[in-house]
């Protein structure tokens, strides 16, 4: 049974993305990711979403939508990212886990930085930038 994960890729005004750094000992520890986490049961995904980015990084959301979903197995686990773009929010990050954050232009996402279920992800936000799509994402 996939683990599913609410996850939100957070844009600011510059329109650039915020990635946090996994701990060493989680699962694909030592790479960056879009924050968020899994569902609780019975949980609706844009409720787990809102909690999580409180909880991981003092944020409020205001304004989301949906942006792609994501299922990958990675053989010792696999998982559903339920992934939402995130244009509007209150609040300046902070890594309230002490997970590191950093705001990252979507042309200079590497790949090879991320778990391999984000991969999808990062093609999606290089594939609206190349196709002049981005603004009518925001």
């Amino acid at each position: 049974m996939p683990v599913h994960v609410a996850v939100a890729v957070i844009v600011n005004s510059n329109s650039e993305v915020l990635i946090a750094l996994r701990h060493k000992d989680q699962h694909q520890g030592g790479l960056w990711e879009f924050p968020g986490g899994k569902l609780e049961s019975q949980e609706y995904v844009h409720d787990a979403l809102s909690r999580e980015i409180k909880e991981e990084l003092g944020l409020q959301i205001m304004q989301s939508r949906p942006l792609i979903k994501v299922a990958h197995d990675y053989g010792d686990k696999s998982v559903f990212l339920d992934v939402w773009l995130v244009t509007e929010y209150l609040g300046q990050p902070k890594g309230c886990e002490g997970q590191s954050l950093r705001w990252c232009a979507i042309e200079a996402l590497k790949t090879e930085e991320f778990p391999a279920a984000n991969v999808p992800i990062i093609a999606a936000l290089k594939n609206a930038i190349i196709n002049c799509r981005f603004n009518e994402i925001r």
